[in-house]
C-alpha cells in the first residue's frame, strides 16, 4: 500500500513558469515543439504504452502537450503542474481531453484530486530536470503510482547535453565533429534564458548524472527495465554533412527510461 511520502527536505522553490509562459507556449505550441512531435512523444508513447482504460499522470505537464495522445489511447489523462499560467494554456488547447491541476510535482500528496496509488502510469516529459530536488520528485511520482505501475521520464540526455556544459567541437586534422563535455558528474543549478524577447523571468535547468536518476528510482521502489538513447532527426547539409550527421546519429540528444514499482 502506498504511503505518504515522508516530508521533502529543505530545498529550491519550484523555478516557476508563469513569467516565461506566454513564450514558451508560443514556442512549443498546442501540439508541441518538433523536439516534442518527433522525438520525446513517441518515445514517451512506446515506453509508457497506456491502455484503455488505464489513469495517467503527466507530472510538469506544461500546457499539456501529450494530453490529446493519452486521450487518443482510451486511457484517462491527468496533469499537473506548478504554472498556472500553463496549466490555462493546456485547458484551452485541450479541453475535453482530461484533466489539469495546479500543484508542485514535489508534493503530489498536497493536490486535491490525487490519491496515493490511484495511477497506472506516470510519465515526466522533459520536466524533470526543471524540478528539485530529485529525490523529492521521484518519491512524490512512486507514492501516486499503483504496485506495478509504470513511470517514464524522457529528458535531454545528462550524458551529453549539459547546458552551458557541453557542446560541439570540430577536429580539423581528423576531419571530426565530436561532443565536448566540461563537467558531468557534478550536479548543477544552471540559469537559463532571463530575458526572452519583452519578457523577463528565469528558469533553472538541474543537471544531475544518470546514476542519480537509476538510484533514485531504486530507493523509492521504482526499478528500471527500458532505456532508450534518442539521436536527433535533423539532417546536416554543407561541406561538413557527412561529419555532422555521423556524429548526430551517435551521440544522442534524449534518455527516455521506464521504471516500475515494485509490488
Amino acid at each position: 500500500m502506498s504511503k505518504r511520502p515522508a516530508r521533502p527536505r529543505r530545498g529550491r522553490r519550484p523555478s516557476g513558469w508563469d513569467p516565461v509562459a506566454r513564450w514558451y507556449d508560443g514556442w512549443v505550441g498546442k501540439e508541441g515543439s518538433e523536439h516534442h512531435r518527433k522525438l520525446a512523444i513517441p518515445s514517451a508513447m512506446k515506453l509508457l504504452d497506456p491502455q484503455k482504460g488505464e489513469h495517467i499522470l503527466d507530472i510538469g505537464c506544461g500546457q499539456g502537450v501529450l494530453a490529446p495522445y493519452i486521450h487518443k489511447s482510451s486511457a484517462q489523462y491527468t496533469g499537473v503542474d506548478v504554472s498556472d499560467r500553463l496549466l490555462q494554456a493546456a485547458k484551452k488547447h485541450h479541453k475535453g481531453k482530461g484533466r489539469f491541476l495546479l500543484g508542485d510535482a514535489r508534493r503530489l500528496y498536497r493536490i486535491r484530486g490525487l490519491a496515493a496509488g490511484a495511477y497506472d502510469g506516470a510519465v515526466f516529459l522533459l520536466s524533470i530536470q526543471d524540478i528539485d530536488p530529485l529525490e523529492d520528485a521521484l518519491q512524490s511520482a512512486a507514492w501516486a503510482l499503483k504496485d506495478g505501475g509504470r513511470l517514464v521520464i524522457v529528458m535531454t540526455h545528462p550524458a551529453f547535453r549539459i547546458p552551458r556544459q557541453s557542446g560541439w567541437g570540430w577536429d580539423e586534422n581528423r576531419k571530426l565533429q565530436f561532443r565536448r563535455i566540461d563537467r558531468y558528474l557534478t550536479p548543477l543549478a544552471i540559469p537559463m534564458k532571463s530575458h526572452i524577447g519583452r519578457q523577463s523571468g528565469k528558469t533553472i535547468s538541474f543537471h544531475r548524472p544518470l546514476s542519480a536518476y537509476i538510484n533514485g528510482l531504486a530507493a523509492v521502489g521504482l526499478l528500471v527495465d527500458a532505456l532508450d538513447e534518442l539521436p536527433t532527426y535533423k539532417k546536416a547539409s554543407g561541406a561538413n554533412a557527412k561529419a555532422e550527421n555521423l556524429a548526430n546519429q551517435e551521440i544522442p540528444i534524449f534518455a527516455a527510461l521506464r521504471a516500475r514499482k515494485l509490488a
